[in-house]
């Protein structure tokens, strides 16, 4: 990448995504042990594959966006208790993100870091 301010960055690395996470359901108490999970196993265009929450949980309707030289994510799961909305960010290696349980009336905030 050149010194030139306006450049646009070099294209993102997507797979950086891809493997297993281990997400901090509630990251303001180190104390507890409220984890979950999302294996991310495959990348398509802006589109991602794989488990959240728990193994066997189908991501479905994922996305990916760039726009501000950033990677966001968007997913939507569902595990029998009822639909799931999940959004994330990745910096420095950690997950950054919100679930919304639609039926449950509560948003979860969590990080999460590779397990693998």
């Amino acid at each position: 990448m050149s010194n030139d301010i306006n450049q646009k960055p070099d294209k993102l690395d997507l797979d950086v995504l891809v493997g297993n996470w281990k997400l901090d359901m509630s990251p303001q108490d180190k104390t507890d042990n409220n984890f979950a999970m999302m294996k991310i196993t495959n990348i398509v265009d802006n589109s991602f594959e794989g488990e959240f929450y728990r193994e066997g949980v189908k991501i479905r309707n994922a996305q990916i966006n760039t726009q501000l030289d950033i990677i966001y994510g968007a997913l939507i799961s569902g595990d029998g208790t009822g639909t799931y909305n999940t959004t994330f960010y990745y910096k420095d290696g950690i997950l950054h993100g919100t679930t919304h349980a639609v039926n449950r009336n509560f948003l979860s905030v969590w990080t999460a870091s590779k397990s693998n």
